[in-house]
C-alpha cells in the first residue's frame, strides 16, 4: 500500500526529530568516553583498580530510577549503562595495560 503525501511528510519530520536525537546522543557518548579515558588515566597513575563495583551498582539503580521517572524502561537504561560500564572498564584495563585507546 502505498503511502500518501500527508504521511510521508509527517514520517519525515519524526525522522528528522530522530536523526537529531541520534547525533546528540553521539555527541553526548563521545564526551562521556573522554571524561571516562580521564578517570581512567587518573586510575593507573594512582594504582586505583579498574571497576568500582559499588560506585556501578549505585550508577545502575539511579539510572533505574531516572528511567521510571522519565517513563523509559527501567531494564533497558540498566542493560544500556551496563553496556557502556563494561566498554569503559575495558577502556581503563588497556591503559593500565599501557595500550592508550
Amino acid at each position: 500500500m502505498p503511502i500518501d503525501e500527508e504521511h510521508k511528510k509527517q514520517l519525515l519530520q519524526y525522522r528528522e526529530s530522530i536523526d537529531n536525537i541520534d547525533a546528540a546522543l553521539v555527541f553526548m557518548l563521545a564526551e562521556r568516553f573522554k571524561v571516562t579515558k580521564a578517570v581512567g588515566y587518573y586510575k593507573n597513575e594512582h594504582d586505583l583498580p579498574p571497576a568500582d563495583p559499588r560506585r556501578e551498582e549505585e550508577q545502575v539503580q539511579r539510572l533505574r530510577n531516572l528511567a521510571k521517572s522519565a517513563k523509559l524502561d527501567p531494564e533497558f537504561s540498566e542493560k544500556f549503562l551496563n553496556f557502556i560500564i563494561r566498554e569503559v572498564i575495558q577502556h581503563h584495563e588497556r591503559i593500565r595495560e599501557g595500550s592508550d585507546v
